[in-house]
C-alpha cells in the first residue's frame, strides 16, 4: 500500500539490513543521503549486530523518529517523556502487528545463531525470511504515526 514501504522492502532485497532499509526509505524527510542513512543504521541489523535482539526494522523506526522528533536538551523532561511515550507507542504498534519486537522471535529461532557472520543473500534466504515484509510493515507503521502526529 505504501510506496515508502515498498521501497524499504526493495532496499532490503538489494542487501541492506533491516534497519538500513527503513532509515534509507525515509532519507527524503531526514535529510540524510543514502550513504549516511546506511552508515547510521549499519550496526542495528540482525537484531543489533546479528545478536537477534531488538529487530533492526524497529531500531530503524526509532532512528528515523528520533531524527525528526527527538529531544536534545538533557533538562527537557517534557521532551524526554514525550519521546519515550512515542517510542513505546511505535514498539507496541509493531508488536501488535508482528507478535514481537525481538528478531529471534520474529524469525522463529529458539536462540541466536551465535555468529556475527551474515548469511549470504540468495533466493533461498529471501524465501525463508519474513524480513522484507517486516521492513515494509515497520516503515508503514512509522509513516502512519508521523502523518497522524503532524
Amino acid at each position: 500500500m505504501s510506496v515508502r514501504g515498498d521501497n524499504a522492502k526493495e532496499l532490503f532485497k538489494k542487501g541492506y539490513n533491516c534497519a538500513q532499509a527503513v532509515v534509507i526509505a525515509f532519507s527524503d524527510v531526514t535529510g540524510f543521503d543514502e550513504k549516511t542513512s546506511a552508515m547510521i543504521a549499519s550496526g542495528f541489523g540482525g537484531g543489533m549486530g546479528r545478536m537477534r535482539e531488538v529487530c533492526g526494522a524497529v531500531s530503524g523506526m526509532f532512528i528515523v523518529y528520533n531524527v525528526l522528533n527527538g529531544y536534545f536538551d538533557p533538562t527537557d523532561n517534557e521532551g524526554k517523556m514525550q519521546n519515550y511515550a512515542d517510542i513505546q507507542k511505535l514498539a507496541y504498534d509493531f508488536k501488535a502487528e508482528n507478535g514481537s519486537i525481538i528478531c529471534k522471535e520474529l524469525l522463529g529461532l529458539s536462540k541466536p545463531e551465535g555468529t556475527h557472520i551474515p548469511e549470504k543473500r540468495t533466493d533461498e534466504y529471501y524465501k525463508k525470511r519474513p524480513c522484507g515484509d517486516i521492513v515494509k510493515n515497520a516503515t508503514e507503521i512509522l509513516e502512519e504515526f508521523l502523518n497522524n502526529k503532524s
